[in-house]
């Protein structure tokens, strides 16, 4: 398979189903933002050494490339001609939530309530955490902004949600995981 196919030359690409837009499409613009996040996922997942949370990131990573997959598909070309379905692939539904929702709760067992807000920092794979976090509310904004023009699984915004609020509770545990204190804004 050859990586460069010229078609991009002219600054457009195809989405799924065969639709040429432009690179700065909306579309384009929402996962591609998708996948810079799961890129600084696995940034995350090179910085640890707990399976259980390696593994963890690595199904996030996975839902990330089907969520890629599902924003390049438009509405209308979900299906090919014969009525089957164009992406063969298990979509963004409840259960990947859910599974969000668990971990997420799981990590705030251990972790001391939140009674401040606190600058993002105080080791280098918490940092990774804080921009990924980021990074995952860009790519929500920009996929709010998709849904406000365009048909999308609902799941998917609920997912960029969720997956923000796990980020956020992952560098909490991480900060305590490497006992790293966190510092509080104090708002001046």
């Amino acid at each position: 398979m050859k990586i460069y196919t010229k078609t991009g030359d002219d600054g457009k690409t195809s989405l799924y189903g065969g639709t040429r837009v432009k690179k700065n499409d909306l579309r384009i613009d929402a996962y591609g933002t998708v996948d810079e996040l799961n890129s600084y996922l696995g940034l995350i997942r090179d910085q640890i050494d707990e399976e259980g949370l390696i593994n963890d990131l690595i199904r996030i990573q996975s839902r990330l490339f089907t969520m890629g997959a599902m924003l390049a598909t438009p509405k209308e070309k979900e299906k090919k001609k014969d009525g089957t379905d164009r992406l063969k692939i298990k979509k963004i539904e409840e259960a990947q939530i859910d599974f969000l929702e668990k971990r997420i709760d799981e990590m705030n067992e251990v972790l001391d309530p939140m009674t401040h807000f606190i600058l993002p920092g105080g080791h280098t794979v918490v940092s990774f955490c804080h921009i990924a976090r980021c990074v995952c509310r860009r790519a929500e904004r920009k996929t709010v902004e998709l849904a406000d023009n365009e048909i999308i699984n609902d799941y998917i915004l609920v997912y960029l949600n969720r997956l923000s609020d796990y980020l956020f509770v992952l560098a909490r545990k991480l900060t305590k995981d490497y006992q790293v204190k966190e510092i509080p804004w104090k708002g001046q």
